[in-house]
């Protein structure tokens, strides 16, 4: 999603082992953006804007993470077929050098057709579940079981475009106030 954004980057995946999902959705997930972003910046020796952002699924107040396995994942979707749930995500953009960080967060309103397990068990055969926050990606053939959404699509994806344009606004302009000028092609790069 950075490259349609025409943003360069390098991935330096987090070692932050994850915390399973507690307390208030949107303060978890934006603690964990802020944690892998911080782990991210801790890791690499030149200066660089860092993006950290974590996605969870909430339904009734219960948080879905990502299954350990098929087998969580079936009782995620059979929890969430059926009806609406939401999907937020946490976002941080730390540049160290400027001392500099930005949190912030997006929710999409998210319907699910309801499934029958023969429905449930060939998405989960598939395999496509897994490293996915409430065990379905949106842009794959879980695409069939969502007719409808409220809000950024590319959230349920697992990064809010519009948000981090939006945030990436922000850090262009506070490094303007402090008098220091910096390429637009550099913004968003993830060393």
């Amino acid at each position: 999603m950075l490259g349609q954004m025409g943003i360069r980057f390098t991935v330096v995946p987090s070692s932050l082992k994850e915390d399973p999902p507690s307390g208030d959705a949107l303060e978890y997930v934006c603690r964990l953006a802020g944690q892998k972003a911080r782990d991210s910046a801790g890791r690499i020796s030149e200066d660089a804007l860092v993006i950290g952002a974590d996605t969870a699924v909430v339904k009734n107040g219960k948080i879905l993470g990502k299954p350990r396995n098929g087998r969580e994942a079936v009782g995620m979707l059979q929890f969430l077929q059926g009806g609406w749930h939401d999907v937020v995500t946490g976002v941080a953009l730390i540049d160290r050098r400027l001392d500099y960080m930005d949190l912030s967060h997006a929710c999409t309103h998210v319907e699910m057709i309801h499934l029958d397990r023969q429905q449930i068990q060939k998405y989960i055969d598939s395999g496509e579940y897994a490293d996915k926050a409430g065990g379905y990606g949106i842009q794959g053939m879980a695409a069939a079981f969502i007719p409808r959404i409220e809000g950024c699509y590319f959230n349920v994806v697992g990064l809010p475009v519009a948000l981090l344009y939006t945030m990436l606004l922000r850090y262009t302009s506070c490094i303007k106030s402090r008098g220091r000028v910096i390429e637009t092609d550099t913004i968003g790069n993830n060393h």
